[in-house]
């Protein structure tokens, strides 16, 4: 069973930096298309940074030249470097793993953006 775990959420002042980590396991992971999703109180699930396999890397309008997301196939793990955070940054932020119709979530992590 896939199992996806993130780290590295807190609380940050605006125009600060957080890095966050996933570890996925339980399958092989280089297949897997990967990114990282947010959702902030009272708002839907939102795409923030994608890498797919055979096309390449997206990023939500929003967090283009601040965010880079970054995957190491030989450790498992997918990053979420974001710098320059704003209050509007702040939400529940979700790693995503999907292939072949297979779609797995990590439980999140909290980042907020508060001086």
């Amino acid at each position: 069973q896939v199992q996806l775990v993130e780290s590295g959420g807190g609380l940050v002042q605006p125009g600060g930096s957080l890095r966050l980590s996933c570890v996925f396991s339980g399958s092989i992971f280089r297949f897997y298309n990967v990114g990282w999703y947010r959702q902030a109180p009272g708002k839907q699930r939102e795409a923030v940074a994608r890498i797919r396999n055979g096309v390449g890397y997206d990023y939500a309008d929003s967090v283009k030249g601040r965010f880079t997301i970054s995957r190491d196939n030989a450790k498992n793990m997918v990053y979420l470097q974001m710098n320059s955070l704003k209050a509007e940054d702040t939400a529940v932020y979700y790693c995503n793993a999907y292939f072949d119709n297979m779609n797995y979530w990590g439980q999140g992590t909290q980042v907020t953006v508060s001086s």
